[in-house]
């Protein structure tokens, strides 16, 4: 009789407001286990069991902590020197979205980890929420997807605690695209296929230059075309997937549906993540396409580098995307993304305690 393999050993580096979903699917999981945690700030350490390792430095978790894999859950300018130094460790990663600010460091650090052979996996945490499941899954088979429009919606200051680190766009690596843009774009790459073009985008910034929201078109190789709309200016909050097949019928996903609860969906979509993790470190097995950190990076920047300023002219591309028109590539770009112009690598020492907005 075979025995059931020994649960992943599991370290998490940062304990800010996306931490606690982890903490749970982890004391919920058989297959994985809470061994360590890193942190600048002990007073998070306060509630957790006496046996868990606590760390101030993660070099040191990475040293001393009898870990198999960490979950990097800091701030996004931090995220390609602490994956990186977990690489060099040999542990392999879940780190949360963005995989790296810059496209070349998302690059780089995806060459690393198959150097190493580890698994560089990174959370896009709405892929697992149940209504996009269900969506997904009720789409027939037999009838190809017209048009896709995603809804990314919110007031980002109720939905990232104290700190505000993600509106300095030299750590979040942008604004509302940066940020939030990669789970949206990881949805249209679920329904769509790995194989999207960036045909518009335009992008409305506040007086800081911060992109406050987003207007995103794009095509898949099957001629599908797709619209993401982005804000961090919301009232409330609109998290949606809307579907338009090709013989004129219609559905949807409401990502909040059935969860009162602010962040209320988390808990369950966390679940998903942890074990599509625990499976690629064990097998590689992942759903197709599977999630792809380098990907949404690449697509992030090719949306910056999209958008040129002309905020009628892309409007009017965007909306011909919800409609089956097709769209032509834009004669301008505009200078690469805010995370594009500067090099931080030099800053990613800090384990600080927020990781980006859910």
């Amino acid at each position: 009789m075979t025995s059931a393999p020994a649960p992943l050993r599991v370290g998490i580096i940062g304990l800010g407001v996306i931490s606690r979903f982890y903490l749970a699917a982890l004391d919920r999981s058989p297959d994985a286990s809470l061994i360590a945690v890193c942190d600048h700030d002990p007073t998070t350490f306060g509630r957790l069991p006496a046996h868990i390792g606590r760390y101030d430095d993660h070099r040191r978790l990475l040293r001393d902590a009898d870990v198999d894999a960490v979950i990097v859950n800091v701030p996004n300018d931090a995220h390609f020197r602490i994956c990186h130094d977990a690489l060099a460790a040999g542990r392999a990663v879940c780190v949360e979205k963005p995989l790296a600010t810059r496209p070349e460091d998302a690059r780089r650090l995806t060459r690393y980890a198959r150097e190493r052979g580890l698994p560089l996996f990174t959370s896009f945490h709405r892929r697992y929420n149940d209504p996009v499941r269900a969506l997904l899954h009720r789409l027939p088979k037999d009838v190809p997807v017209a048009s896709l429009t995603v809804r990314y919606k919110e007031t980002i200051e109720e939905h990232a605690g104290r700190d505000r680190w993600y509106l300095d766009p030299a750590r979040c690596g942008g604004g509302c695209l940066a940020d939030n843009g990669p789970n949206a774009l990881d949805l249209v790459r679920l329904f769509l296929g790995d194989e999207l073009r960036v045909t518009a985008a335009e992008l409305h910034r506040d007086a800081r230059g911060i992109d406050r929201s987003a207007l995103i078109g794009l095509e898949a190789s099957t001629g599908a075309l797709a619209r993401v709309e982005l804000d961090w200016s919301h009232p409330g909050e609109c998290k949606t997937v809307h579907v338009r097949l090709a013989d004129g019928r219609s559905d949807d996903a409401d990502m909040l549906a059935g969860h009162p609860e602010f962040k209320g969906s988390l808990w369950h979509e966390y679940v998903g993540v942890l074990g599509d993790f625990v499976s690629a470190v064990r097998d590689g097995g992942l759903p197709h396409p599977a999630p792809d950190g380098l990907a949404v990076a690449e697509l992030v920047a090719a949306c910056y580098a999209r958008a040129d300023g002309d905020g009628d002219r892309d409007r009017d591309r965007v909306d011909r995307t919800a409609h089956l028109g097709r769209t032509s590539r834009s004669d301008t770009a505009t200078p690469a993304s805010p995370g594009d112009r500067t090099d931080r690598t030099d800053r990613t020492d800090r384990t600080d305690r927020e990781e980006s907005p859910a």
